[in-house]
Protein backbone atom coordinates (compact mmCIF):
# COMPACT_ATOMS: atom_id res chain seq x y z
CA UNK A 1 0.00 0.00 0.00
CA UNK A 2 1.28 3.40 -0.99
CA UNK A 3 2.80 5.78 1.50
CA UNK A 4 0.37 8.37 0.14
CA UNK A 5 -2.42 6.86 2.29
CA UNK A 6 -3.46 8.31 5.64
CA UNK A 7 -5.19 5.40 7.31
CA UNK A 8 -5.77 7.20 10.59
CA UNK A 9 -8.30 9.68 9.17
CA UNK A 10 -11.89 9.36 10.37
CA UNK A 11 -14.64 8.85 7.81
CA UNK A 12 -16.03 12.11 6.50
CA UNK A 13 -19.59 11.87 5.20
CA UNK A 14 -20.86 13.60 2.07
CA UNK A 15 -17.74 13.73 -0.03
CA UNK A 16 -16.17 12.48 -3.23
CA UNK A 17 -12.49 11.56 -3.45
CA UNK A 18 -10.24 10.66 -6.35
CA UNK A 19 -7.45 8.09 -6.33
CA UNK A 20 -5.01 6.91 -8.99
CA UNK A 21 -2.84 3.88 -9.55
CA UNK A 22 0.62 5.38 -9.22
CA UNK A 23 2.42 5.66 -12.56
CA UNK A 24 -0.36 3.81 -14.40
CA UNK A 25 -3.31 5.09 -16.51
CA UNK A 26 -5.92 3.78 -14.06
CA UNK A 27 -7.99 6.08 -11.89
CA UNK A 28 -10.82 5.76 -9.42
CA UNK A 29 -13.41 7.76 -7.51
CA UNK A 30 -15.21 7.07 -4.25
CA UNK A 31 -18.40 8.69 -2.97
CA UNK A 32 -19.99 8.51 0.47
CA UNK A 33 -23.25 10.30 1.34
CA UNK A 34 -25.14 10.67 4.61
CA UNK A 35 -26.81 13.99 5.43
CA UNK A 36 -26.97 15.10 1.79
CA UNK A 37 -28.81 11.88 0.91
CA UNK A 38 -31.19 12.16 3.86
CA UNK A 39 -31.95 15.81 3.07
CA UNK A 40 -32.67 14.94 -0.54
CA UNK A 41 -34.94 12.07 0.44
CA UNK A 42 -36.87 14.16 3.00
CA UNK A 43 -38.85 15.79 0.19
CA UNK A 44 -40.57 12.59 -0.96
CA UNK A 45 -41.61 9.21 0.41
CA UNK A 46 -40.52 6.06 -1.39
CA UNK A 47 -40.57 2.38 -0.36
CA UNK A 48 -37.20 0.73 0.41
CA UNK A 49 -36.60 -0.80 -3.07
CA UNK A 50 -37.08 2.59 -4.74
CA UNK A 51 -34.99 4.34 -2.07
CA UNK A 52 -32.15 1.93 -2.82
CA UNK A 53 -32.38 2.48 -6.58
CA UNK A 54 -32.69 6.27 -6.27
CA UNK A 55 -29.76 6.43 -3.84
CA UNK A 56 -27.62 4.43 -6.23
CA UNK A 57 -28.57 6.83 -9.03
CA UNK A 58 -27.54 9.85 -6.93
CA UNK A 59 -24.18 8.22 -6.20
CA UNK A 60 -23.82 7.37 -9.91
CA UNK A 61 -24.43 11.00 -10.87
CA UNK A 62 -21.65 12.13 -8.51
CA UNK A 63 -19.23 9.52 -9.85
CA UNK A 64 -20.03 10.59 -13.41
CA UNK A 65 -19.55 14.26 -12.60
CA UNK A 66 -16.26 13.50 -10.84
CA UNK A 67 -14.80 11.99 -14.02
CA UNK A 68 -15.35 15.22 -15.98
CA UNK A 69 -13.82 18.68 -16.10
CA UNK A 70 -16.71 21.05 -16.73
CA UNK A 71 -18.85 23.79 -15.23
CA UNK A 72 -22.54 23.04 -15.39
CA UNK A 73 -24.92 20.20 -14.64
CA UNK A 74 -24.82 16.47 -15.29
CA UNK A 75 -28.11 14.57 -15.42
CA UNK A 76 -28.23 10.80 -15.06
CA UNK A 77 -31.60 9.55 -16.27
CA UNK A 78 -33.17 6.11 -16.47
CA UNK A 79 -36.37 5.43 -18.39
CA UNK A 80 -37.96 2.00 -18.23
CA UNK A 81 -41.25 0.13 -18.43
CA UNK A 82 -41.17 -1.26 -14.91
CA UNK A 83 -42.36 -0.01 -11.53
CA UNK A 84 -40.03 3.00 -11.80
CA UNK A 85 -40.86 4.61 -15.13
CA UNK A 86 -38.48 7.54 -14.72
CA UNK A 87 -35.52 8.21 -12.46
CA UNK A 88 -33.52 11.45 -12.63
CA UNK A 89 -30.43 12.34 -10.60
CA UNK A 90 -28.54 15.59 -11.15
CA UNK A 91 -25.11 16.67 -9.98
CA UNK A 92 -23.45 20.02 -10.66
CA UNK A 93 -19.73 20.57 -11.23
CA UNK A 94 -19.44 21.63 -7.57
CA UNK A 95 -21.30 18.51 -6.40
CA UNK A 96 -24.74 19.83 -5.52
CA UNK A 97 -27.18 16.95 -5.95
CA UNK A 98 -30.91 16.47 -6.34
CA UNK A 99 -33.05 13.59 -7.62
CA UNK A 100 -36.58 12.33 -8.19
CA UNK A 101 -38.29 9.06 -9.14
CA UNK A 102 -41.66 8.47 -10.78
CA UNK A 103 -43.39 5.22 -9.99
CA UNK A 104 -46.41 3.27 -11.19
CA UNK A 105 -48.43 3.24 -7.95
CA UNK A 106 -50.36 0.05 -8.82
CA UNK A 107 -47.24 -1.87 -9.78
CA UNK A 108 -45.44 -0.45 -6.76
CA UNK A 109 -48.15 -1.71 -4.39
CA UNK A 110 -47.91 -5.18 -5.93
CA UNK A 111 -44.13 -5.15 -5.59
CA UNK A 112 -44.02 -4.03 -1.97
CA UNK A 113 -46.91 -6.26 -0.97
CA UNK A 114 -45.61 -9.43 -2.57
CA UNK A 115 -42.75 -11.81 -1.92
CA UNK A 116 -39.49 -10.03 -1.23
CA UNK A 117 -37.09 -10.02 -4.16
CA UNK A 118 -33.44 -9.07 -4.30
CA UNK A 119 -30.68 -8.66 -6.83
CA UNK A 120 -31.28 -8.92 -10.57
CA UNK A 121 -34.92 -10.00 -10.21
CA UNK A 122 -35.78 -6.93 -8.11
CA UNK A 123 -33.83 -4.61 -10.42
CA UNK A 124 -35.74 -5.83 -13.45
CA UNK A 125 -39.09 -5.51 -11.65
CA UNK A 126 -38.18 -1.91 -10.86
CA UNK A 127 -36.89 -0.82 -14.29
CA UNK A 128 -38.62 -3.29 -16.61
CA UNK A 129 -37.31 -5.37 -19.48
CA UNK A 130 -36.51 -2.47 -21.80
CA UNK A 131 -35.53 1.14 -21.44
CA UNK A 132 -32.77 3.71 -21.79
CA UNK A 133 -29.92 5.15 -19.77
CA UNK A 134 -29.21 8.80 -20.64
CA UNK A 135 -26.41 11.05 -19.47
CA UNK A 136 -26.82 14.72 -20.32
CA UNK A 137 -24.11 17.32 -19.70
CA UNK A 138 -25.09 20.97 -19.88
CA UNK A 139 -21.94 23.06 -19.67
CA UNK A 140 -22.03 26.74 -18.81
CA UNK A 141 -19.24 27.55 -21.24
CA UNK A 142 -20.77 28.54 -24.62
CA UNK A 143 -24.01 26.77 -23.55
CA UNK A 144 -22.65 23.40 -24.70
CA UNK A 145 -24.93 20.36 -24.38
CA UNK A 146 -23.95 16.72 -24.79
CA UNK A 147 -26.15 13.65 -24.40
CA UNK A 148 -25.20 10.00 -24.43
CA UNK A 149 -27.97 7.40 -24.74
CA UNK A 150 -27.57 3.63 -24.41
CA UNK A 151 -30.09 0.79 -23.97
CA UNK A 152 -30.76 -0.24 -20.38
CA UNK A 153 -28.76 -3.42 -19.83
CA UNK A 154 -27.38 -5.62 -17.11
CA UNK A 155 -28.73 -6.88 -13.82
CA UNK A 156 -28.07 -3.75 -11.73
CA UNK A 157 -27.69 -0.01 -12.01
CA UNK A 158 -23.92 -0.45 -11.66
CA UNK A 159 -23.83 -2.77 -14.68
CA UNK A 160 -25.95 -0.30 -16.65
CA UNK A 161 -23.44 2.43 -15.84
CA UNK A 162 -20.55 0.20 -16.92
CA UNK A 163 -22.37 -0.43 -20.22
CA UNK A 164 -22.79 3.33 -20.69
CA UNK A 165 -19.05 3.94 -20.29
CA UNK A 166 -18.19 1.06 -22.62
CA UNK A 167 -20.63 2.10 -25.35
CA UNK A 168 -20.77 5.89 -25.15
CA UNK A 169 -17.35 6.80 -23.75
CA UNK A 170 -15.24 3.76 -24.80
CA UNK A 171 -13.75 3.69 -21.31
CA UNK A 172 -13.36 0.28 -19.60
CA UNK A 173 -15.00 0.89 -16.21
CA UNK A 174 -16.05 -1.09 -13.15
CA UNK A 175 -18.58 0.28 -10.68
CA UNK A 176 -19.97 -0.51 -7.22
CA UNK A 177 -23.14 1.26 -6.01
CA UNK A 178 -25.03 0.84 -2.76
CA UNK A 179 -27.69 2.76 -0.83
CA UNK A 180 -30.22 2.45 1.96
CA UNK A 181 -32.31 4.94 3.94
CA UNK A 182 -29.28 6.37 5.77
CA UNK A 183 -26.33 6.15 3.40
CA UNK A 184 -25.29 6.04 -0.20
CA UNK A 185 -21.85 4.99 -1.41
CA UNK A 186 -20.05 4.03 -4.57
CA UNK A 187 -16.70 3.36 -6.17
CA UNK A 188 -15.56 3.51 -9.77
CA UNK A 189 -12.31 2.50 -11.43
CA UNK A 190 -11.42 3.30 -15.04
CA UNK A 191 -8.70 2.42 -17.50
CA UNK A 192 -7.77 5.65 -19.25
CA UNK A 193 -7.36 5.60 -23.03
CA UNK A 194 -4.38 6.38 -25.19
CA UNK A 195 -1.52 5.33 -22.93
CA UNK A 196 -0.51 2.24 -24.93
CA UNK A 197 -0.65 4.06 -28.26
CA UNK A 198 1.46 6.92 -26.93
CA UNK A 199 4.05 4.51 -25.56
CA UNK A 200 3.99 6.25 -22.18
CA UNK A 201 3.42 3.00 -20.29
CA UNK A 202 4.38 -0.60 -20.84
CA UNK A 203 1.36 -2.46 -22.24
CA UNK A 204 1.91 -5.47 -19.99
CA UNK A 205 2.09 -3.29 -16.89
CA UNK A 206 -1.05 -1.42 -17.96
CA UNK A 207 -2.99 -4.63 -18.39
CA UNK A 208 -1.79 -5.98 -15.05
CA UNK A 209 -2.80 -2.74 -13.31
CA UNK A 210 -6.25 -2.87 -14.90
CA UNK A 211 -6.72 -6.51 -13.94
CA UNK A 212 -5.73 -5.57 -10.40
CA UNK A 213 -8.30 -2.78 -10.38
CA UNK A 214 -11.03 -5.15 -11.53
CA UNK A 215 -10.05 -7.73 -8.93
CA UNK A 216 -10.16 -5.04 -6.26
CA UNK A 217 -13.70 -3.95 -7.19
CA UNK A 218 -14.82 -7.58 -7.25
CA UNK A 219 -13.20 -8.16 -3.84
CA UNK A 220 -15.00 -5.17 -2.33
CA UNK A 221 -18.27 -6.22 -3.94
CA UNK A 222 -18.12 -9.55 -2.15
CA UNK A 223 -17.06 -8.11 1.22
CA UNK A 224 -18.85 -6.01 3.84
CA UNK A 225 -19.71 -3.32 1.32
CA UNK A 226 -18.91 0.36 1.03
CA UNK A 227 -21.31 2.07 3.41
CA UNK A 228 -19.86 3.36 6.66
CA UNK A 229 -16.22 2.58 5.85
CA UNK A 230 -13.30 4.96 5.40
CA UNK A 231 -11.90 5.18 1.90
CA UNK A 232 -8.43 4.34 3.26
CA UNK A 233 -9.80 1.11 4.74
CA UNK A 234 -11.60 0.20 1.50
CA UNK A 235 -8.56 0.80 -0.67
CA UNK A 236 -6.34 -1.22 1.67
CA UNK A 237 -8.84 -4.08 1.65
CA UNK A 238 -9.61 -3.99 -2.07
CA UNK A 239 -6.19 -3.19 -3.54
CA UNK A 240 -3.60 -4.45 -1.04
CA UNK A 241 -0.90 -4.99 -3.68
CA UNK A 242 -1.35 -1.70 -5.54
CA UNK A 243 0.54 1.55 -5.12
CA UNK A 244 -2.23 4.17 -4.89
CA UNK A 245 -2.38 7.93 -4.41
CA UNK A 246 -5.46 9.29 -2.65
CA UNK A 247 -6.43 12.93 -3.12
CA UNK A 248 -8.22 15.37 -0.85
CA UNK A 249 -12.01 15.05 -0.74
CA UNK A 250 -14.61 17.50 -2.07
CA UNK A 251 -17.90 18.04 -0.19
CA UNK A 252 -21.19 16.87 -1.70
CA UNK A 253 -24.43 18.54 -0.63
CA UNK A 254 -28.13 18.51 -1.44
CA UNK A 255 -29.35 21.68 -3.09
CA UNK A 256 -32.32 22.17 -5.38
CA UNK A 257 -31.66 24.76 -8.04
CA UNK A 258 -35.27 25.72 -8.61
CA UNK A 259 -36.13 29.42 -8.28
CA UNK A 260 -38.96 31.84 -8.93
CA UNK A 261 -37.04 33.17 -11.92
CA UNK A 262 -36.75 29.71 -13.50
CA UNK A 263 -40.45 29.04 -12.95
CA UNK A 264 -41.30 32.42 -14.44
CA UNK A 265 -39.31 31.48 -17.52
CA UNK A 266 -41.23 28.21 -17.77
CA UNK A 267 -44.56 30.04 -17.62
CA UNK A 268 -43.44 32.52 -20.28
CA UNK A 269 -42.51 29.57 -22.49
CA UNK A 270 -46.04 28.16 -22.10
CA UNK A 271 -47.48 31.40 -23.41
CA UNK A 272 -49.81 34.08 -22.08
CA UNK A 273 -53.03 32.47 -23.33
CA UNK A 274 -52.44 29.09 -21.69
CA UNK A 275 -51.27 30.60 -18.39
CA UNK A 276 -54.27 32.96 -18.26
CA UNK A 277 -56.61 30.01 -18.90
CA UNK A 278 -55.21 28.29 -15.80
CA UNK A 279 -55.52 31.54 -13.86
CA UNK A 280 -59.23 31.85 -14.78
CA UNK A 281 -59.93 28.24 -13.81
CA UNK A 282 -57.99 28.09 -10.54
CA UNK A 283 -57.61 31.68 -9.39
CA UNK A 284 -53.82 31.35 -9.32
CA UNK A 285 -51.08 29.46 -11.11
CA UNK A 286 -49.09 27.17 -8.83
CA UNK A 287 -46.01 25.28 -10.01
CA UNK A 288 -44.46 22.76 -7.63
CA UNK A 289 -40.84 21.69 -8.06
CA UNK A 290 -40.62 17.94 -8.62
CA UNK A 291 -37.29 17.73 -6.83
CA UNK A 292 -37.93 19.59 -3.57
CA UNK A 293 -41.73 20.06 -3.70
CA UNK A 294 -41.45 23.81 -3.14
CA UNK A 295 -44.59 25.56 -4.50
CA UNK A 296 -44.34 28.76 -6.56
CA UNK A 297 -47.65 30.67 -6.67
CA UNK A 298 -48.45 33.36 -9.23
CA UNK A 299 -51.66 35.39 -8.82
CA UNK A 300 -53.26 37.61 -11.46
CA UNK A 301 -50.94 40.52 -10.72
CA UNK A 302 -47.87 38.28 -10.98
CA UNK A 303 -49.05 36.77 -14.26
CA UNK A 304 -49.74 40.15 -15.85
CA UNK A 305 -46.31 41.34 -14.71
CA UNK A 306 -44.69 38.28 -16.35
CA UNK A 307 -46.15 38.98 -19.75
CA UNK A 308 -45.93 42.77 -19.45
CA UNK A 309 -42.16 42.29 -19.21
CA UNK A 310 -42.20 40.22 -22.40
CA UNK A 311 -44.33 42.79 -24.19
CA UNK A 312 -42.07 45.65 -23.13
CA UNK A 313 -39.02 43.74 -24.31
CA UNK A 314 -40.64 43.14 -27.68
CA UNK A 315 -41.44 46.84 -28.15
CA UNK A 316 -37.96 48.06 -27.28
CA UNK A 317 -35.21 48.82 -29.77
CA UNK A 318 -31.76 47.36 -29.17
CA UNK A 319 -28.54 48.66 -30.66
CA UNK A 320 -25.67 46.14 -30.76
Amino acid sequence: MSAHMNTSAAISPDQVRRFIFENQPVRGHWVHLESAWRELRAHATYPPPVIELLGQAVVASVLLAATLKFRGTLTFQLQGNGVVSLLVAQCSHDFRVRAVARCDETALAALTGGTAQRGAALFRRLVGDSGLVMVTIEAEEKSLRYQGVVPLSGASLAESLEAYFASSEQLPTRVLLTADEEHGAGMLVQKLPGAEEEGTFDSGAIEEAWLGAQRGIARLGKSRGLRGHRIEELLARGFPDQDLRLFRGTPVRFECRCSEGRVAGLLRALGAEEVRDVLREQGAVTVTCEFCHHPYRFDSVDVEALFADVSDAGDSTSIH
